[in-house]
């Protein structure tokens, strides 16, 4: 019996056990509110579901989560990630809308990268501005996160645009092997990032940068390099997640496009168990973090949340899910518990006996 438990209070130490369980919990509360809320149907060749709607509203989030969880590790912040994603979305389609065949392969394809070149330079920018002139993140990055409103306005005229290529829009709305596209794009930047992080030492190099930057220094890492690289990768991912956005409406309206996603994306690398102090990440916690936060997203709507209490239900339980991966909540409460009333710790007063025999 002692080696179970101290199995079982091994395993309750990883990482990665309570954003699964808390992911498990949210996924049984909608199966109770809609008892067919598993159900995954085979139409017109494609698989329609909640779970594969989850999958699918996950990826915008996850994208901008995988750029957002190396530059945490970093010890950074990328606050101006939203507006980044407003910026690819409006070059793309402005391009799409102005080229002479709107509809037209090449034409998606050449507004796509010009959008995403446009905000891998935009991520340097934050790199450059943090890692040489020695701006804190959060200010380098805040001066993107407006400005970045007002250059995706100026390139739409402050006009919402639509547009009408069908294969732009299969970036959010199209299948592949039954799957949706805009979830393998994300899984493949996720299988890429983890390639590139885990079987080459670029991911022990931005730990290093992140625990401990001047030992990092003096042992020869580039630091700079490292963290221009984390924030041009960073504006990447979320010029890819502004293409998907866009994608799903055929539109791109300046104003709101990707707003608050950078909040999404925070909470999704915190609760994967990425520290804000920077060091050590999990792109699998990140994953499930996402997931989190877009099935999150679907049960307030099942159950039944009124809107004004959207924001509000989504704090407290994330909120409870910070807890519950916080070391000395979690110890906190075991010495609690153990010192209650009746507990072998307990100095609880003993009862005195009256009558003859006292």
């Amino acid at each position: 019996m002692p080696e179970t438990q101290t199995g079982l209070q091994r395993a309750l130490r990883h990482p990665l056990v309570w954003p699964v369980l808390a992911l498990v919990v949210l996924l049984v509360v909608n199966v109770v509110a809609k008892p067919g809320f598993f159900d995954i149907r085979m139409q017109d060749g494609h698989l329609y579901g909640n779970l594969i709607d989850i999958v699918r509203n996950s990826a915008p989030v996850l994208l901008v989560a995988l750029g957002m969880t190396l530059v945490i590790a970093t010890r950074g912040i990328d606050l101006s990630v939203g507006a980044i994603a407003a910026i690819s979305a409006a070059i793309a389609c402005t391009r799409i809308v102005g080229a002479g065949d709107e509809g037209a392969l090449t034409t998606a394809v050449m507004a796509c990268t010009y959008a995403l070149a446009v905000c891998i330079v935009l991520g340097a920018w934050n790199g450059f501005l943090v890692s040489v002139l020695g701006i804190q993140p959060i200010i380098a990055t805040l001066v993107l996160m407006v400005a970045g409103r007002g250059i995706s306005m100026a390139i739409t005229d402050g006009q919402i645009t639509t547009v009408h290529n069908t294969w732009f829009s299969d970036l959010a709305t199209g299948y592949v092997l039954t799957l949706p596209i805009a979830f393998i794009i994300a899984l493949g930047i996720l299988a890429l990032t983890a390639v590139l992080t885990r079987r080459t030492a670029l991911g022990m190099l931005i730990e290093a940068v992140g625990i401990n930057p001047e030992a990092s220094r003096l042992a020869g890492v580039r630091s700079r390099t490292i963290i221009w690289t984390v924030y041009a990768f960073s504006g990447f991912c979320a010029g890819i997640a502004g293409l998907v956005i866009a994608a799903n409406t055929n539109s791109v309206n300046a104003n709101s496009l990707g707003l608050w996603i950078e909040l999404d994306a925070i909470l999704a690398v915190v609760i994967g168990g990425t520290s804000l102090a920077g060091g050590r990440f999990s792109l699998t916690g990140t994953l499930i973090g996402a997931l989190f936060i877009a099935t999150l997203a679907r049960t307030v709507n099942n159950i039944g949340i009124p809107s004004e209490l959207n924001y509000l239900f989504k704090a407290v339980v994330v909120i409870a899910v910070c807890l519950l991966q916080s070391p000395k909540a979690r110890s906190a409460f075991r010495v609690r518990r153990s010192s209650g009333p009746g507990s072998p710790g307990s100095t609880a007063p003993a009862l005195v006996k009256t009558g003859s025999a006292a």
